[in-house]
């Protein structure tokens, strides 16, 4: 399970967002980008290269840690959007292929996360970064499923609409954002504590590092790992808190080799460093007892 010690000295938090869970229109479009016919198998033989939950928490489950995972509430492209936006590239990416967290194999996929010690949070739909009854919404089927509260998330995207996501995160009851970051970029920029934007008990984690911002343009899965070395160097020297996110269907090494490697390598440095490792919701907990205890001295 997460270790003991309360973070405030050197952590890494563990998080995934749920974007997609079956392999849809890529299918089509990576044979031809890539010119790899295998890409089409999935659609004949039922196979889900996406689906990599069971294999990604039997991973955790043997590094004995637990981590966070975001679940999304998208629309539907043809359900939801007007026709007009059906042929608009951005709309697929946004809308096309997500999923309905509601369906009953996925409902108990997330209680069964939610019973194994993981945290199931919210993944804010694009949309609902600016829109608080939505986002409330979300909240409540996400919470009809569970068995407990759901205390923080991440918007999709990481879409934020400034401060005032984080005003309607905290006013339908999260208790933190992990939406502060980059897709393209990785690192500390200079900034190692969690943010309090209300200078009250809402944190925000920055997003340190999303393994599309490093894996994908790098010269060799080594110096990949040198980079993740050198995050983790800087986390401990600084006393950091350090999250980073591997969406589940990178744990297909057949489709996304290198991955799962560097995810299992950076939780054992970790350890062997000493960091406290968990998830946002836990290390929330500890980081709000800390300051509690601080504040009656």
């Amino acid at each position: 399970m997460t270790d003991t010690a309360v973070p405030g000295e050197f952590a890494l938090c563990l998080t995934h967002d749920v974007d997609r869970v079956y392999k849809t229109y890529q299918s089509p479009y990576y044979a031809v980008l890539e010119r790899d016919p295998s890409h089409l198998r999935s659609l004949v033989t039922g196979e889900r290269p996406y689906w990599q939950f069971e294999e990604l928490m039997a991973l955790e489950d043997e590094l004995d840690v637990r981590s966070s995972w975001y679940v999304l509430d998208e629309q539907s492209l043809l359900r939801d959007r007007s026709p007009r936006e059906w042929l608009r590239p951005e709309s697929w990416k946004l809308y096309a292929g997500r999923y309905d967290p509601t369906d009953p194999e996925l409902a108990d996929v997330f209680r069964a996360l939610e019973r194994g010690g993981w945290e199931v949070g919210l993944h804010g739909s694009y949309e609902s970064a600016d829109d608080r009854e939505r986002l409330r919404a979300e909240k409540r089927t996400l919470e009809g499923i569970l068995e407990g509260s759901v205390v923080g998330g991440r918007q999709h995207y990481l879409n934020l609409a400034g401060r005032r996501s984080w005003e309607h995160h905290r006013a339908i009851g999260l208790e933190y954002d992990a939406s502060y970051g980059s897709s393209t970029n990785y690192g500390f920029d200079g900034r190692y504590d969690v943010l309090r934007p209300f200078d009250d008990s809402f944190v925000v984690f920055p997003l340190t590092l999303m393994e599309r911002a490093l894996l994908p343009s790098a010269p060799s899965l080594e110096w990949a790992w040198r980079e993740c070395r050198r995050l983790l160097e800087e986390a401990h020297d600084h006393d950091a808190v350090m999250t980073v996110l591997w969406h589940p269907r990178y744990m297909n090494e057949n489709e996304f080799p290198g991955y799962r490697t560097l995810y299992e390598r950076l939780i054992r440095e970790a350890r062997a460093m000493g960091a406290w490792i968990g998830p946002c919701r836990e290390c929330h907990e500890l980081l709000e007892a800390r300051r509690e205890a601080s504040s009656q001295r």
